[in-house]
């Protein structure tokens, strides 16, 4: 399966989510409560969510939130769980190796475990074209704390002013802004695979480049791209999986203008809810072109 993960702003998903915020309080004991994010693929078997609640439970952790899909005669089993527990009784190494366990006794094919507040943010490197609505919206969200990520560097094949106000923040904030030109013979992928290696996943905030599957192939990783339900699909990137998906109404009314600005804050929306839901180990692949999304 490729790691593709695609946008699209046609159809209408709304999804609960438990804050990605660093979640903390004292229980009735007083004592330090932190947010644990647990999320689990395997063969389908009866005892899989009595295991893993009672993995918590025997903790001292408690479950805030539990969800399973079970696809039909598919012979699979998906779960995410979040839950609470006192990091000091139990430490983060013994959380990994009894949920290890659990893993081995139902031969696993993903366990996933993230404590926000403990764990490092996830790096991201975000590229773009000439359109600056998304790249704004994310380096905004990023600011204020809405996107759990750290930004490594924007990466886009259209050079900006040193007035501009992309530029501007960039500086303020001291992250890289690397101007690739790019032209039909060369897409310049070597150059940013060099910039973009030690990111976690990539983010196409309304990249309007084609990346290649050799691309794909070398960076190996999740990719996150922005599409319009209005565009045919393409190779490579918009090819992968939708994980995020929103409407917009429109009506005679509308005109050229409006349909333009419709459009761009659906984009700029549908951006940020699929990167929170991937930072908050809401997706998982499901076959070769689905995605489960909790």
């Amino acid at each position: 399966m490729n790691n593709i993960r695609r946008l699209c702003s046609g159809l209408s998903s709304k999804l609960d989510r438990f804050s990605y915020r660093n979640y903390s309080h004292n229980s009735v004991s007083g004592s330090f409560l932190t947010h644990g994010i647990h999320v689990f693929q395997c063969p389908d078997a009866i005892g899989i969510v009595a295991k893993l609640s009672d993995c918590i439970a025997s903790n001292g952790g408690n479950i805030l939130a539990a969800d399973v899909f079970v696809p039909q005669n598919k012979g699979l089993f998906y779960s995410r769980t979040d839950f609470v527990f006192d990091h000091v009784k139990w430490p983060r190494p013994q959380m990994e190796d009894d949920f290890l366990k659990i893993s081995k006794n139902f031969n696993a094919v993903r366990s996933i475990l993230r404590v926000p507040a403990l764990d490092p943010k996830y790096k991201i490197a975000v590229l773009a074209s000439n359109q600056d609505h998304c790249l704004i919206d994310s380096l905004h969200g990023w600011q204020d704390g809405r996107l759990p990520v750290d930004i490594t560097c924007v990466i886009s094949n259209h050079d900006r002013g040193p007035e501009s106000e992309v530029i501007r923040f960039l500086q303020r904030q001291n992250i890289p802004f690397h101007y690739l030109r790019t032209t039909t013979e060369n897409k310049r992928e070597e150059d940013i695979l060099k910039l973009v290696q030690n990111t976690d996943f990539l983010v196409l905030a309304r990249y309007m480049q084609i990346l290649s599957s050799a691309f794909i192939r070398s960076y190996g990783k999740d990719i996150i791209n922005i599409h319009h339900c209005l565009l045919p699909s393409f190779r490579g990137v918009d090819a992968g999986p939708i994980i995020e998906q929103m409407v917009e109404r429109v009506s005679h009314r509308d005109d050229l203008q409006s349909f333009v600005q419709k459009s761009e804050n659906l984009e700029k929306q549908c951006l940020s809810m699929a990167v929170r839901s991937y930072c908050e180990l809401r997706v998982l692949p499901y076959e070769e072109k689905s995605t489960v999304v909790f």
